[in-house]
């Protein structure tokens, strides 16, 4: 009995804070289930491991006489889930147990600081400045990556469960980790991160360079995806139609998160932080945009095309999430055929994936070196041919131009995302609302029509060039679809459907009804063409 209570505590300990799988995937909070039906999100969730032996699953009053008619599945019954015609009380059985395993993962979930769920999307700067010498202020915060690292150092992990191992490679537990003291484990790492942590500005730069870079991929890709199903190839997409230019690149972004912001982030984190920050707030971020859709949805209905719009808007938020969904099911999928072929790999392979990590000075100036280096090709091949194309008015420098000023896009929304999970006012409030993702989004939706109102004005085809480069490469990299769908989707798997309601309608609304201000009256009023 005391070494059950032991459990507990740590268990509770670990319920208080996202684990590195639950927080590392949110598909615990998608309640998949392990070898027993009853309480297969449960272990997802990291609670206690007696769960699959059939004991007291939860506390709470209310839940009692479903947990009776859990306790009550005989040996026989269980033996029956090889047959190819299911009992009906047995079907009735599993059934009730999804549902019971929905309703504790969704309270386990609901206990969570709004705040946390806020920044699982992106929590922008705060990952090198949130914490040490950065003030008072800062002391008593901290990340998703702080939880995910202290849950990796400080807890351990029943039979067969799913976890990341200290050393960072993914592995599965085939036996109970012997009990280690949690105080002695974290000073030592501590010890060490102390002697291999880098310079914090340094680190800073760092992120910025890896944001450049993935952020001008993502330009890259996006262009490559408009002309791919606009209408000069396939006419999939189009500017008078509700599947806007965009809609693939926010598409595949959407899809992407769900594998390297979501499921996949936690392991990647283990290789390198700053690589997780350049694929998902970098490429990601920049490979979909919020601004391009609201932009393109404003310029149907000046032109009188209203139920394009609104259907442009609803049908493309549905898409997206969509898309979101079906990546965090695929890559779960994925995830757990790497796991089993982990499981086959030798020592010595298990030992050359730990040495892929980016965990000392060395290995981060190499890559700081590597990916100054490719910035700066990148940089000078589309500052050169930015110039050549816009001194012969060529339509194609739109996309070097946004090659250019792409990265202080990304680099404004980064900073901007710090706010997430901050609240506002001295209280706080609002702590649930991503307030820095949000600012990105409706900002740059404003400056976007402001600038074709502008462009309008001036009718001029040079003025025309620039004007869209500046949309499509820094407006287009300031917002971002694939971190507001990953916000949106960790409220809803959080039991928030109203916050995810409500965050999408006041990045959708007040973006379209300013940019109708803006952009739309004066196209109605000046008959702008």
């Amino acid at each position: 009995m005391k070494q059950q209570g032991s459990e507990g505590e740590a268990c509770g300990e670990r319920d208080s804070f996202p684990n590195s799988r639950s927080w590392g995937t949110y598909r615990g909070m998608d309640f998949l289930f392990n070898d027993s039906m009853a309480c297969a999100s449960t272990g997802r969730m990291g609670i206690n491991s007696s769960c699959r032996t059939g004991s007291t699953l939860s506390s709470n009053g209310t839940n009692e006489s479903r947990q009776n008619s859990l306790s009550r599945m005989s040996s026989r019954d269980l033996r029956r889930r090889a047959s190819y015609s299911l009992p009906r009380d047995l079907g009735d059985q599993i059934l009730e147990s999804i549902s019971l395993s929905r309703e504790l993962a969704a309270q386990i979930v609901g206990n969570v600081d709004g705040s946390t769920v806020a920044q699982m999307g992106d929590s922008g700067d705060r990952v090198v400045v949130g914490g040490g010498e950065c003030g008072s202020e800062n002391e008593n915060w901290r990340s998703p990556a702080d939880y995910v690292k202290e849950c990796e150092n400080g807890f351990k992990s029943s039979s067969g469960d799913v976890m990341i191992m200290s050393d960072g490679i993914l592995n599965r537990s085939s036996s109970v980790r012997m009990e280690q003291d949690k105080t002695q484990n974290l000073h030592s790492r501590s010890e060490k991160d102390e002697q291999e942590k880098l310079h914090r500005r340094v680190d800073y730069l760092l992120y910025l360079i890896h944001l450049a870079v993935f952020g001008i991929l993502g330009i890259f890709t996006r262009y490559l995806l408009q002309r791919l199903f606009g209408p000069s190839l396939l006419a999939l997409t189009g500017n008078d139609t509700a599947l806007y230019l965009d809609l693939p690149s926010n598409m595949l972004g959407s899809f992407l998160m769900g594998w390297f912001g979501i499921v996949f982030k936690a392991d990647l984190r283990s290789l390198s932080e700053n690589l997780v920050i350049g694929l998902t707030t970098g490429y990601l971020g920049s490979l979909t945009t919020f601004s391009g859709w609201n932009q393109k949805m404003l310029d149907l209905s000046s032109k009188g095309h209203w139920t394009f719009a609104v259907a442009g808007i609803i049908l493309g938020m549905f898409i997206v999430n969509e898309c979101a969904n079906v990546g965090v099911e695929t890559a779960e999928w994925l995830h757990k055929c790497l796991l089993k072929c982990l499981d086959r790999c030798s020592e010595e392979t298990r030992i050359k994936l730990q040495h892929l990590r980016v965990d000392s000075f060395k290995r981060h100036m190499t890559a700081m070196i590597v990916m100054l280096v490719i910035w700066g090709l990148l940089w000078g091949l589309c500052g050169a041919l930015a110039r050549r194309k816009l001194d012969s008015l060529s339509s194609g420098s739109v996309l070097w131009l946004g090659c250019l000023v792409g990265p202080p896009g990304v680099w404004a929304r980064w900073y901007l995302a710090r706010l997430n999970g901050q609240g506002l006012g001295k209280n706080g409030s609002l702590k649930w609302l991503p307030i820095g993702t949000l600012l990105a989004n409706v900002i740059a939706a404003t400056l976007m029509a402001a600038l074709s109102t502008i462009s309008n004005v001036v009718n001029t085809k040079r003025c025309s060039i620039v004007v869209t480069g500046v949309q499509f490469g820094f407006l287009g990299c300031m917002s971002t679809v694939s971190t507001f769908v990953a916000e949106v989707y960790a409220m809803r798997n959080s039991g928030h459907p109203g916050r995810a309601l409500a965050y999408a309608i006041l990045t959708i609304f007040p973006s379209f009804i300013i940019g109708t201000l803006i952009y739309s009256i004066p196209v109605w009023t000046k008959h702008y063409n």
